[in-house]
């Protein structure tokens, strides 16, 4: 958070702090994962962080995030909804605080902030995820929204268009009406922004780091300056790169370092060297796209998985000729494989989760051949259960495309942005050659972007994808149902509604080593000639 140029309001800095841990070989190369980032992450100052899903799905995970992030952070790490058990004695206590008040070092502006996690249910069981709706009745939390700051500020693990926010806003409302409200999400891994009312406006800072998302909030006064007029809201998505930081600040390759970030940088190159994450697996033939390219399809990462990962790895001694399904969720996916070199930390980025293969042996095949359907529509058979589908497909397959539909194209409301460019959007380096990426269109208008793309197609996948395995001409009777054992309730659930009564007892292991490492042993094998 930090001081407008023109004294009269603040602006706010958001990354999407959910993806600290699963999606890069920095984090998750070490044993145990994190040696090194806990670290590297303390050097940064923040004014207020809170939790992704990400950091609670495994017992490990959420056992260092209270050990190490939380009192790296202490005192601007926010646990709204989220809980801790102490595992000597099972007490059970807030991950953190449950909301920071803090003044801004340059204006003195009053800042009540809250942290908030979606309404998660697949959390390691040392970790209580508090939903929204009973929190938000909670005493301190009433107590809370009944002061009266310069402005509250929400930030959140939470899709912007998701209830949880809404819940949020409307009962901030009932206690203060009047208040400024910055509302601040993630997890949809889209850029979006839209009001929630004429004094609260919220923005979504897309995924991986990408963007750094940049609001400004004008008509913000310390109390006791005078009457505070109806705030006004303006927002930019800016690319995370060094040409685009450059430029806002003035500065060049040789100015803009500082002691601080050197040192990070040092820290970051020696921690990389300790884990060995430029070793080559080999050299991928060409890109591979999970939104990019239409499933099926030869450029589709997905299509890369049924037709040539898949067959070679969904292998278990002595049932080699057993016909077999094996099916993987999307989600067990991370990012694109580019053209070139694929080296450990690719590795990580692509698929850094610890899921291995399990199975049913002897499934029916009539039974069988109906889950990836019922996998892939969803819908009323996962909400009768209880299920939320999303856990199993990435986040943007649910989001949709990176466009949001526009409030209205008429609206030719002030949204500029105390930038070093007066224009809306501009083009770095040759402004003839656009290079692909996001073209945002936000409830606020298409202004968004800071710098002009090439839009970018994007396609969605379905939850699962399937691979068919030692089939012959003839339909067999029963065949091996492999998976990714992230999806086992899914499965079982389909099962059930396929007219086959499973249970977990019925599961056992496929494989012993995690998929991460069955890819990239398939990658040594089968791309090792092409570097």
């Amino acid at each position: 958070m930090r001081k407008r140029a023109d004294g009269k309001g603040v602006d706010l800095l958001l990354v999407d702090t959910g993806d600290r841990v699963e999606g890069n070989g920095l984090y998750d190369a070490s044993e145990p994962k994190g040696v090194f980032t806990y670290d590297i992450y303390h050097q940064q100052d923040v004014d207020i962080i809170c939790t992704g899903n990400h950091e609670l799905y495994q017992y490990a995970t959420a056992a260092a995030e209270h050990k190490y992030t939380v009192p790296n952070f202490k005192g601007k790490y926010i646990a709204s909804n989220l809980d801790y058990i102490d595992p000597d004695t099972s007490k059970i206590s807030p991950m953190a605080q449950r909301y920071r008040k803090f003044k801004t070092q340059n204006q003195g502006i009053e800042v009540l902030a809250f942290g908030f996690l979606f309404d998660f249910t697949g959390n390691a069981n040392n970790t209580v995820v508090i939903p929204v709706e009973r929190t938000v009745k909670e005493e301190w939390f009433q107590k809370a929204i009944r002061e009266k700051p310069d402005i509250f500020v929400v930030i959140g693990h939470v899709g912007l268009r998701m209830e949880e926010l809404k819940m949020i806003h409307e009962e901030i409302r009932k206690a203060n009406w009047n208040a400024p409200i910055a509302i601040f999400a993630g997890h949809a891994h889209v850029r979006d922004a839209k009001p929630f009312d004429s004094r609260a406006f919220g923005m979504a800072s897309g995924r991986y780091l990408e963007t750094i998302g940049w609001m400004s909030v004008d008509g913000i006064k310390p109390e006791g300056q005078g009457a505070t007029a109806a705030p006004s809201f303006t927002r930019k998505y800016l690319d995370n790169n060094l040409y685009g930081f450059h430029h806002h600040a003035g500065l060049n390759s040789t100015s803009f370092p500082t002691e601080e970030g050197m040192s990070v940088s040092t820290q970051i190159r020696k921690a990389r060297h300790a884990l060995n994450l430029d070793y080559r697996f080999g050299c991928a033939p060409k890109d591979l796209w999970m939104f990019r390219a239409p499933y099926p399809s030869s450029e589709s990462i997905y299509s890369w998985l049924v037709t040539e990962v898949l067959p070679g790895v969904a292998i278990k001694k002595g049932r080699e000729t057993k016909p077999r399904l094996a099916i993987f969720n999307s989600g067990g996916i991370r990012f694109d494989i580019f053209k070139g070199a694929f080296t450990r930390d690719s590795t990580y980025i692509v698929s850094p989760f610890v899921s291995k293969l399990h199975h049913i042996p002897d499934v029916p095949y009539y039974i069988a051949r109906k889950v990836i359907t019922l996998l892939n529509i969803g819908g009323p058979i996962f909400d009768a259960a209880g299920f939320d589908p999303r856990y199993m497909a990435v986040p943007e397959a649910w989001s949709g495309v990176e466009h949001v539909v526009a409030k209205s194209e008429e609206d030719d409301s002030d949204r500029r942005l105390e930038l070093r460019t007066l224009n809306p959007q501009y083009p770095l380096g040759d402004d003839t050659v656009l290079t692909q990426g996001y073209t945002t269109i936000d409830d606020v208008g298409k202004d968004g972007d800071d710098t002009v793309h090439e839009p970018m197609l994007h396609y969605r996948p379905p939850n699962c994808v399937q691979s068919k395995i030692a089939f012959t001409d003839e339909e067999p009777d029963t065949v091996d149902l492999v998976f990714i054992d992230f999806i086992t309730p899914w499965i079982l659930l389909a099962l059930r509604f396929a007219g086959a009564d499973y249970t977990k007892a019925d599961i056992s292991a496929y494989r012993d080593e995690t998929f991460t490492h069955i890819m990239a042993d398939w990658i040594k094998e089968h791309w090792a000639q092409g570097c």
